[in-house]
């Protein structure tokens, strides 16, 4: 396997996790603001598509079949981490979906070397596939780890994906692995 491919089953992977975190979750529960800046699962979902057809497919002038609404960002700096009324849950998780296969075949048609122009990065903008997939990769892992986060909170799911909890649970529970932590922390 060469390293595109590693770094495609990367960020496939993450972005499958991603997504998992939004399995079974009402509308509202995906749309509804769990920090104080507002970040919810739907939000990270919608960003995080934004942000690898954006990166990967636009900035290196590839077409794909998915089209993509971008927000105005002078009316809303933050618009791509929300999903707004006429977005549902459903079409997000399917945008994002469609997205991935679009990176696959758009990276898939470039060596690491091609050269690449990211206008939001200024004078930096210049660049090659291959540092984009990586940022890529960085950014959307970033935000699954947000959504691990979110999701734990809500329900208690957690781990890396399906069938894979990735956590060792302690003999004695989860709450009493807790108390333990909470006793170190308070020094007790």
């Amino acid at each position: 396997m060469d390293i595109r491919e590693i770094l495609l089953d990367y960020l496939r992977s993450t972005r499958e996790g991603l997504l998992w975190k939004a399995a079974g979750l009402s509308e509202r529960e995906l749309r509804l603001p769990r920090t104080p800046t507002g970040t919810n699962l739907l939000g990270l979902i919608k960003h995080c598509a934004g942000v690898e057809h954006g990166y990967l497919v636009d900035c290196f002038g590839r077409t794909s079949t998915v089209t993509l609404t971008m927000p105005d960002f002078d009316a809303d700096p933050n618009a791509d981490m929300y999903a707004g009324p006429d977005e549902s849950a459903a079409d997000l998780i399917d945008l994002y979906r469609r997205v991935g296969e679009a990176v696959e075949e758009s990276v898939r048609s470039m060596d690491l070397t091609t050269p690449g122009h990211v206008p939001w990065w200024g004078e930096r903008g210049a660049t090659t596939l291959g540092r984009v997939l990586v940022h890529v990769l960085a950014d959307v892992s970033r935000h699954a780890g947000q959504a691990d986060i979110l999701r734990e909170g809500i329900d208690g799911v957690a781990g890396l994906a399906p069938g894979n909890g990735n956590l060792w649970e302690p003999a004695d529970g989860w709450e009493a692995h807790v108390a333990r932590l909470t006793a170190l922390a308070d020094g007790t």
